[in-house]
């Protein structure tokens, strides 16, 4: 590690001294993020296809209560993404919350939130490419062509996307982030129109009534709404983006409040919003898993194209996903790679200033997805979606005991607290670390899927603790990157 990248990670403290630990990790990128790209970051990260896709099977098991469970999801998720937004402000990194980690919890936190995170991207991006696969069947044209090529294309568009610069990956989020959020403006114009006019829809009129006359508020009890919990947190992930983006935008001070702050109302009125009016159009029965809920009203109320329209959007949310994740695990492995906590090849980065080098392993991981679509298509993406939830859930832990642990430090003065602050610390990050652990373990009452998946843990630990000695004694000769306190 040179003299030169250590200096470049430290900043200076308010009192002149430097007490901010050095993240190497940080040197070299460019600031080419405008704060439009980091705005839609956050939209995008916010809108995914667990709200497009996923939201039609929560609807028939849960009914009108999902919107709830939405809800109390988004809550936590925006204590979350505002936490990491103050120690953001604290100290930007392209690390974010593994940086934090490395200097709240040590290096074996960093190390642990890193490849965690890791595992979740890596899985969700063989969710993406299958997901992608399974859409471009949708159309005809594609149908010939088997699903693990289509998954393969997939991958080798985002990949170059990503290598190319950051300025492009931000390009493509911002249209992306602009496509998601014109569909689902659109569909709750015409879906209040139609509550408005009381206009049919399949032959019900929409209104209250559709609720009350389909078994209320909660048509099959409180327990399906608990189990659907774990799904919607799952809908919220790539919130924590905001945190990775800042470290690659000129002026984080001004974009990261600002987009922290207006993912609240977004996820109020994009998510709860449109599940309620989904709910008030048509009864929960009618809504399938297999269907986007915005195709099944389209259609009903006979728009030409529906289908074509929303299996594009997904289609569309799929790519951002992927590019996200891609985006995000290469930052994030660099700073690890810089610690010793990663393979020393994902530190590289091209002359674009792109961490290639983690951009890489995580596409190998997604390459074994191809496999994945290969042997067995029909299973790929609900095997790979579960694996991927304990990844976001640790991580989103992480960040909250990493926010505990800065707030005792600044309350014994060591650290300086921004003036952009998660509110009722530590209440708040209490509650929501509670919420997130109970959530995973109700996964328990899933015995099909969620229960094979909490099955999963010890064999991750196993993992961990391994690669962690394997990684430790390759570099027992190199100095790691520690805090200067």
């Amino acid at each position: 590690m040179s003299k030169e990248a250590v200096d470049t990670a430290r900043i200076t403290a308010g009192n002149g001294t430097t007490t901010t630990p050095a993240d190497a990790g940080d040197a070299g990128y460019s600031k080419d993020l405008k704060a439009r790209h980091v705005n839609m970051i956050a939209i995008g990260g916010a809108i995914g296809t667990g709200l497009f896709l996923g939201a039609g099977g929560r609807l028939h098991s849960a009914g009108p209560a999902l919107a709830l469970a939405y809800l109390v999801c988004g809550v936590f998720a925006f204590f979350v993404v505002r936490a990491l937004g103050e120690l953001v402000l604290y100290r930007p990194s392209s690390g974010s919350f593994v940086s934090y980690a490395r200097e709240f919890l040590g290096e074996k936190g960093a190390y642990v939130a890193g490849w965690m995170y890791f595992l979740n991207w890596s899985t969700t991006g063989i969710a993406d490419i299958t997901a992608i696969a399974l859409y471009t069947h949708y159309w005809s044209m594609f149908t010939d062509i088997p699903q693990w090529v289509l998954a393969l294309i997939a991958l080798a568009v985002v990949l170059a996307v990503n290598l190319i610069s950051v300025k492009i990956f931000g390009e493509m989020e911002f249209w992306f982030a602009i496509i998601k959020v014109a569909t689902l403006v659109g569909f709750m114009l015409v879906g209040i129109f139609l509550l408005a006019t009381q206009h049919e829809v399949g032959g019900t009129t929409p209104g209250l009534s559709v609720i009350t006359d389909n078994g209320g508020f909660l048509p099959h009890g409180v327990m399906p709404v608990v189990l659907v919990m774990q799904g919607v947190i799952f809908a919220y992930a790539a919130l924590e983006l905001v945190g990775v983006a800042a470290g690659e935008t000129a002026e984080p001070e001004k974009v990261v409040p600002r987009a922290v702050n207006s993912i609240m109302w977004r996820v109020g009125l994009f998510y709860v919003g449109s599940v309620v009016l989904l709910a008030l159009l048509l009864p929960g029965s009618v809504y399938s898993a297999d269907q986007s809920p915005f195709v099944t009203v389209l259609s009903k109320i006979g728009v030409p194209a529906a289908g074509d329209v929303m299996n594009l959007v997904v289609l569309t949310a799929a790519m951002s996903s992927l590019n996200s994740g891609l985006y995000s695990t290469g930052r994030i492995l660099r700073s690890m790679a810089m610690a010793g906590s990663a393979p020393r090849f994902t530190a590289r980065m091209n002359r674009s200033q792109v961490p290639y080098g983690g951009i890489l392993l995580t596409c190998a991981v997604c390459v074994l997805g191809v496999g994945l679509n290969f042997l067995v298509p029909a299973q790929a993406f609900e095997i790979v979606l579960n694996v991927a939830s304990l990844g976001i859930i640790s991580t989103w832990v992480i960040i909250m005991v990493c926010h505990l642990v800065f707030v005792r430090r600044a309350q014994a003065g060591l650290v300086r607290r921004p003036h952009f602050r998660l509110p009722g610390s530590p209440v708040t990050e209490i509650a929501t670390i509670a919420f997130l652990l109970a959530c995973l373990a109700m996964m328990w009452n899933d015995p099909e899927v969620g229960r094979k998946t909490l099955l999963l843990i010890p064999l991750i630990a196993v993992m961990l603790v391994g690669g962690w000695y394997a990684l430790r004694r390759r570099d027992t000769n190199r100095e790691p990157t520690r805090p200067t306190n």
